[in-house]
């Protein structure tokens, strides 16, 4: 049976922030109106969206350190989320 404190831990974590809102999943153009996902983000994307490689994990952002280059649709999608992430209750 569970106690007020194991009620207000779940509460807790079912109130985050971003498990709400789910991470996004990176992208690139592929040919006419393809976007097929990608393994993860760029480490350029993410330097783009000023954000380090630790942080995209604690977050559950898919990092794939041996993509180069970067997709601008990918580095405001980062933005966004993290900005959301930030934001207080």
């Amino acid at each position: 049976m569970w106690d007020k404190h194991d009620w207000l831990q779940f509460y807790d974590i079912a109130q985050r922030r971003w498990q709400r809102h789910p991470p996004p999943w990176p992208v690139a153009p592929s040919g006419a109106n393809r976007l097929p996902p990608l393994v993860g983000f760029s480490l350029s994307e993410l330097a783009d969206a000023w954000i380090n490689p630790q942080f995209a994990e604690r977050l559950g952002l898919p990092v794939d350190a041996a993509r180069i280059g970067a997709y601008s649709a990918n580095v405001s999608a980062l933005r966004a989320f993290v900005h959301l992430a930030r934001q207080p209750n």
